[in-house]
């Protein structure tokens, strides 16, 4: 979320404190301090009482099965105060299926056991089991949650958080009304079939979804399948509509918890001004659409300042991949026009899918607003280079890292390294860089010596950690593909991007340490390098991962550690799987 001038005054304060290395305890005793100078934050607690279970659902009018929460799918937004508590009991009803759901965006100081990550935080909740997250959202934004476990957010396990600012603090932005999109893209296969196909020696992809849904809703053309499973006179697949009065101000804010698509929004005949990404406050600039990858949240804020006897489009598209999915739609109703009424005209078509100087330059656009910058550390302590590559590894099709490819252990390892249960996964330490000089990333390589691991990176505490990922050519001539990574537990500075390999010895020279964003999602662009700064302060074990389900599924992640070590006793709820089933107490 935007947050307020005053706010911002007291999180600078509470990042420096981060810096020098008070432990969590400090770190919230010193927020407190600071809020009770001001005299104007009173924490609640928010609790919610969640089941999860699969249902038969028709988002796009086909009916499939789907995973809701309370029966619905997205999920309950969850809205609370800086400072609050939120209290969710998730009983899993899914019968057949374990269970995690993470917080994204939300960096669960002093409470990284209930990130949210199966096998990295926590074991899963088991059918029929009730697990309680707990956890304080420490700083205003906007932000989402959603599946992780297997493929579960491709079935409908997701929602949006959003954190407000200190009551009676005014917002930088001025605007009359405040709304929320969800963006999604949606399959009418089983994650169970996708999972089958991606994991078989005859490799068989998720393919492009069959429909875009904006608020969980869609559109599918059900002329080629039997009635009785698609309908498209189904009131669960009517388009969203955004009701607006003319001359007003609204502040939008777009979530895209997409699985594979990288999309582009637009409101037909309407600018937008982006105002704020993953929460920090951005230099404003103006756009006719706007690109958003899967795990990022952005606000943007339009006019109400069209003709008012019609009605107007929003549309997403696919960019990035060649597109074989029909435009998303949803209605911008003008009152006190009809809210049904369709659009005159047809849905804009958005920019050339393939056009990837447009997406970097719009990338590059994104800094931060000149009176909210948080200055990144001029210099780091540790570079991580990391070759994103397609690799076989024992004959399987997987995504790798410096030729690794990620799997996750049976004991979670949050739990095996806080226990000393140091067996449970692999201690040579993974390989920090690749042959740079040496390696073409536009030609199809084999990379023999491509391996599978659960070996994770150790990081110093209090240190400052530089990470650039590479792109590189798949299996498939003249291709590369856009990831966004997603970094748990903390935020980054977006040091720059650039089409190309990266040369540790001339790029860095090239970074932006004046008015780079922070954000916890990124992207890497074909064939490009995109450079990361975050500092490694909060004490945990942390994903770090490409936010395509499939991608992440073969392998494209690894995993950071911080200060375990400072971490008191662990909750032996999150404990009951691999070798920490013998720590489990009832």
């Amino acid at each position: 979320m935007l947050q307020s001038r005053k706010e911002d005054l007291i999180w600078p304060k509470m990042e420096a404190s981060r810096c020098v290395g008070l432990a969590a305890p400090l770190q919230y005793l010193f927020l407190f301090i600071i809020f009770a100078t001001f005299g104007s934050v009173q924490a609640n607690t928010h609790h919610q009482k969640w089941e999860v279970a699969y249902e038969f659902r028709s988002p796009d009018c086909f009916q499939k099965l789907a995973i809701t929460i309370n029966g619905r799918t997205p999920g309950p937004t969850i809205v609370a105060g800086q400072g609050d508590t939120i209290v969710i009991d998730v009983k899993n009803r899914l019968l057949t299926e374990n269970l995690a759901i993470h917080w994204h965006g939300i960096r669960q100081i002093g409470t990284p056991w209930y990130d949210g990550t199966e096998g990295v935080t926590q074991c899963p909740i088991v059918p029929g089991e009730t697990f309680t997250y707990r956890f304080v959202v420490d700083r205003p934004g906007t932000y989402m949650y959603h599946a992780h476990y297997g493929m579960q957010r491709s079935a409908g396990l997701y929602g949006l958080i959003q954190v407000l600012p200190p009551a009676g603090m005014a917002e930088l932005f001025t605007y009359d009304y405040d709304r929320s999109i969800i963006l999604n893209d949606w399959w009418h296969k089983s994650t169970y079939e996708q999972a089958v196909g991606l994991s078989s020696k005859d490799f068989t992809f998720v393919g492009e979804p069959q429909s875009l849904l904006i608020n969980g809703r869609g559109k599918f053309n059900c002329s080629n399948v039997r009635s009785g499973v698609c309908n498209e006179t189904n009131p669960e697949c009517l388009p969203y509509v955004l009701t607006v009065v003319s001359g007003k101000t609204y502040r939008l804010r777009i979530a895209s918890i997409t699985s594979l698509s990288a999309l582009n929004f637009e409101i037909e005949g309407h600018n937008l001004t982006v105002v704020e990404a993953d929460g920090y406050h951005v230099k404003p600039f103006v756009v006719k659409n706007l690109n958003i990858y899967s795990g990022e949240t952005y606000s943007v804020l339009f006019k109400a300042d069209q003709d008012p006897s019609h009605n107007y489009w929003f549309a997403v598209n696919v960019v990035s991949r060649k597109p074989n999915t029909p435009t998303g739609t949803a209605i911008l109703n003008y009152y006190p026009n009809p809210p049904r009424r369709l659009p005159p005209t047809m849905p804009p078509y958005g920019p050339l899918w393939n056009d990837t100087m447009y997406q970097l330059n719009q990338s590059n656009a994104i800094r931060s607003h000149p009176d909210y910058i948080h200055p990144p550390p001029l210099t780091s302590d540790r570079m991580i280079l990391l070759l994103n590559t397609q690799n076989f590894v024992d004959g399987y099709l997987k995504w790798a890292l410096n030729n690794v490819t990620f799997t996750l252990p049976h004991t979670p390892y949050l739990i095996a390294l806080k226990e000393k249960l140091f067996h449970g996964f692999d201690q040579r330490p993974p390989p920090e860089t690749y042959d740079y000089k040496n390696y073409d990333i536009y030609a199809i390589q084999k990379n023999q010596n491509a391996t599978a691991s659960t070996s994770i990176y150790r990081l110093g505490f209090n240190s400052t950690v530089d990470v650039i990922l590479q792109n590189a050519n798949t299996k498939n001539p003249n291709n590369s593909e856009t990831h966004p990574w997603h970094l748990h537990g903390h935020d980054f500075w977006v040091l720059g991007y650039g089409i190309g390999k990266f040369d540790p010895e001339i790029d860095p020279k090239r970074y932006n340490l004046v008015d780079p964003i922070k954000k916890n999602t990124v992207a890497l662009h074909p064939y490009g390098w995109t450079a990361l700064r975050f500092q490694a302060d909060n004490p945990g074990v942390w994903a770090f991962h490409c936010h395509i389900e499939s991608h992440f599924a073969m392998g494209m992640g690894v995993v950071f550690e911080e200060g375990v070590d400072k971490l008191g006793k662990l909750p032996t709820d999150i404990m009951g799987c691999g070798d920490s089933k013998y720590l489990k107490r009832p």
